[in-house]
């Protein structure tokens, strides 16, 4: 009984916000994986291999630290990373690859463990980060209405039974619109469950060596790109759905979680910001201290489908595009509207912010580093340019 009383207990709300935040996170950047593990020339048993590493690292330590700080801290594969691998891998060997993805892992670690990272970020005003979230998320709520150029009525659909939801079972609103989705795609003939194959996925292990081609070419950029990409947003998620977790540990035990499974090609984990946010809203459970109860069971998707990683691409093809675009931006659509409510409340900071968000949004890239960075950047300066002295 009192092991029972322990242990969290899930709501269908909690369980349904952490599949749907695997599900996107998964299928919207499994292809890219796939693609630079080829370009580094792993086979089929070596994309397994990482799939089973990215999947167990994600889960376990999702599952570990949302537990301990009793907050949705949810993990991810680096996406830009997996985009610089595909792209600059050429020619590089597997054992260099994976001297690479130790190092970058590294110095994840040494950053969290001198917490240099969690004072910057604890520095940046509430509005500026809330601006950062909305223009981070933007691009998927505009995706709920794009797509209907190619699937109208699948995503009309969609949203409707969202919107139906919200009114009638709120908690449930996106669970609905998921199962509107699937119902309508079956119908179409778009669902294609019955060309998945199960199969286990079986650890390759590749010995490091290290060059200082791959240190500068590889390494150096997948912890910049990750840190500016990936954990500064994600902490910037955390931190505008008011959860005040420990920065530094977060990345002490990501980096070192990624160092130990490095050899099987766990290339970078990190702090997720897109699908995080659908494990932090109202969609997720009313009440914001229960909703770690959605990471954890995110954290236990990602340890099954890395168990299961050879099945990864027959699932992915299963699934119509449309639908996990819509229901991204379906996900998150309470996310951007309170991010942009926080962003524009305080008139004295409110220009600021709007500059923060609409760099975010752009898209703008420069030196290689994403848009969320030069958004801090020109929001921060803009804020310290503007705010009046009292």
């Amino acid at each position: 009984m009192q092991l029972r009383q322990r242990l969290p207990t899930a709501s269908a709300s909690t369980l349904v916000a952490g599949g749907i935040t695997t599900l996107v996170g998964v299928v919207s950047s499994a292809a890219l994986v796939f693609q630079a593990a080829r370009a580094l020339g792993a086979g089929p048993a070596e994309i397994a291999s990482w799939i089973l590493a990215l999947g167990v690292g994600i889960g376990v330590t999702s599952i570990a630290l949302s537990l301990r700080y009793r907050a949705p801290v949810v993990l991810a594969w680096s996406t830009p990373g997996a985009a610089l691998l595909a792209t600059s891998g050429h020619g590089v060997s597997m054992s260099e690859a994976v001297g690479a993805f130790l190092l970058a892992a590294a110095l994840t670690v040494v950053v969290g463990l001198t917490g240099w990272f969690e004072r910057a970020v604890d520095l940046i005003p509430a509005s500026i980060a809330a601006a950062l979230l909305g223009g981070v998320l933007l691009q998927f709520g505009i995706g709920v209405f794009t797509t209907m150029q190619d699937q109208f009525w699948l995503v009309a659909a969609m949203l409707a039974g969202y919107l139906l939801g919200k009114r009638l079972q709120p908690r449930y609103a996106v669970l609905i619109a998921l199962v509107v989705g699937v119902a309508l795609a079956g119908a179409q003939g778009s669902l294609r469950l019955g060309g998945v194959e199960i199969a286990l996925a079986a650890p390759v292990w590749v010995w490091p060596s290290w060059s200082l081609h791959t240190t500068i070419s590889i390494a150096i950029p997948l912890f910049v790109i990750t840190m500016t990409s990936q954990n500064l947003p994600g902490v910037v998620t955390l931190r505008t759905h008011g959860y005040s977790t420990p920065v530094s540990p977060l990345l002490s035990w990501t980096g070192a979680v990624n160092v130990v499974l490095a050899p099987l090609g766990c290339f970078g984990i990190n702090l997720a910001a897109i699908t995080a946010a659908l494990c932090m809203g109202r969609d997720a459970h009313e009440d914001p201290a229960q909703r770690y109860k959605a990471s954890i069971a995110s954290g236990v998707c990602y340890v099954l489908l890395g168990i299961f990683g050879a099945t990864l691409g027959s699932l992915i093809a299963a699934f119509p595009l449309a639908l996990i675009t819509a229901l991204a931006g379906i996900g998150l659509l309470d996310t951007i509207g309170g991010s942009l409510a926080k962003a524009t409340e305080d008139a004295d900071s409110r220009t600021a912010a709007l500059i923060a968000f609409l760099v975010t949004a752009s898209g703008l890239t420069v030196f290689g580093i994403a848009s969320v960075f030069w958004g801090l950047v020109a929001g921060v300066a803009a804020h310290l340019i503007t705010r009046r002295r009292s």
